[in-house]
């Protein structure tokens, strides 16, 4: 079979097409048109850092500036239309989703009480009954309401009582769902009473595991447009690398996949897996929009660092883990996308008790003017923002430009 060629461009335009980063960001932000958004980006990261707004609700807003947060809330608390489990980090999914994730909390059941044994305070399986009958007699909890008389840890991410390690693990391996947040504390609730039967009872069996490797591989690709194994395997984060070598093979062999080379910003290749009509594909011909626009450092189409280098040339590292000395940019820096390239990074802020963001720094990507155009652009799309971000006004620190 030969190997198509991808330019630099092509690629680029594939891959913000299938994030919903080509077209211009309108339409509505409510009920079936916001879950089917999510549909189209498979989940969203839920992160709760918010210097401007939190992850989840900027990768919203990012493609449909009508969004307000409490629509994601409705959809996932009220309409039960999503639940939120894990893909590479906590995530919101669609519903319709939720069996796909079967051999997820299988894996992970496995995995995490082997791991959790060792990595954390001990009894936490001996809790797992009396939680699981606290919930059913008293609904919903979040951790601050099991473990009564345990220690509690000094604040760390990691350092749980042995009730809050029990209700995690109950939640990972499926006896309990997530049902809301309470500012970001989650709530637990009886699987049982929040998930129709049919999507929690499929049938762990061989075949239910070879669907759900079919079902990844085919999902991921749909929304790369391209992809290695590792990108294929990476990007639900239930498969295995072997797994998804093995459907990449299976799927070449029955012409359902086609070898491509991936041109990077640097001019190397890349081989990589598409389906056979890419060349066809009607983004390949579709100028993306020049709305310029502010993404969450968790944004789908850059969450995995390496290939978002490999494309635009875009080396990006969170600092929030860096002590402030170490840091080249900043605490929590925000990408620009500006038509099919990534124009600049961003240090900002909402100081809500002040009814401001402000920008303390920008860094034009190299070789990229930021001219006045630019910075109407920039200037319009920080009027959206505020809304947002909850303040009414913007301000500039001195020197804010670094050039």
């Amino acid at each position: 079979m030969n190997t198509l060629t991808l330019s630099n461009s092509d690629a680029r335009r594939l891959f913000l097409d299938r994030h919903a980063l080509s077209e211009a960001p309108v339409g509505d932000a409510r009920k079936k048109d916001l879950l089917q958004l999510i549909g189209r980006l498979g989940f969203v990261q839920l992160d709760s850092i918010n210097t401007v707004a939190r992850a989840h609700d900027l990768i919203l807003f990012a493609r449909r500036p009508r969004y307000r947060p409490k629509a994601l809330k409705s959809l996932y608390e009220k309409d039960r239309a999503l639940f939120e489990h894990w893909t590479h980090d906590a995530a919101v999914i669609p519903m319709e989703y939720y069996a796909w994730w079967q051999l997820r909390r299988q894996r992970d059941a496995e995995k995490l009480r082997k791991q959790w044994k060792s990595g954390r305070r001990g009894g936490f399986e001996t809790q797992f009954q009396t939680i699981l009958d606290q919930i059913r007699d008293q609904g919903p909890v979040c951790s601050s309401d099991v473990g009564a008389g345990e220690k509690r840890g000094s604040g760390g991410w990691w350092d749980w009582h042995p009730s809050k390690t029990a209700l995690e693990y109950l939640w990972r391996s499926g006896a309990l769902c997530v049902v809301g947040r309470e500012g970001f504390r989650k709530r637990y609730d009886l699987t049982e009473r929040v998930v129709d039967a049919a999507l929690c009872n499929a049938p762990l069996s061989e075949d239910h595991q070879r669907a759900t490797i079919d079902w990844c591989c085919a999902g991921a690709l749909e929304r790369l447009g391209f992809a290695t194994p590792t990108e294929l395997a990476a990007f639900w984060d239930h498969i295995t690398l072997a797994e998804a070598k093995e459907w990449c093979a299976q799927e070449l062999a029955s012409g359902h996949l086609q070898p491509v080379q991936i041109t990077c910003a640097d001019g190397s290749a890349r081989h990589s897996f598409a389906r056979p009509d890419i060349a066809a594909d009607p983004a390949l011909d579709r100028q993306p929009t020049k709305r310029l626009r502010v993404l969450s450092p968790f944004d789908p189409a850059l969450r995995d660092r390496k290939r978002a280098e490999r494309l635009f040339g875009f080396e990006y590292r969170i600092e929030v883990f860096v002590p402030e000395a170490k840091r080249k940019y900043g605490y929590y820096v925000f990408p620009i996308l500006q038509g099919d390239r990534v124009v600049a990074r961003v240090d900002m802020k909402a100081f809500r008790n002040e009814d401001v963001l402000r920008v303390k720094a920008l860094w034009p990507e190299p070789g990229l003017r930021w001219g006045k155009g630019r910075q109407a652009d920039f200037d319009a799309e920080l009027a959206r923002l505020i809304r947002l971000a909850g303040v009414s006004k913007v301000e500039f620190d001195d020197g804010w430009l670094r050039l």
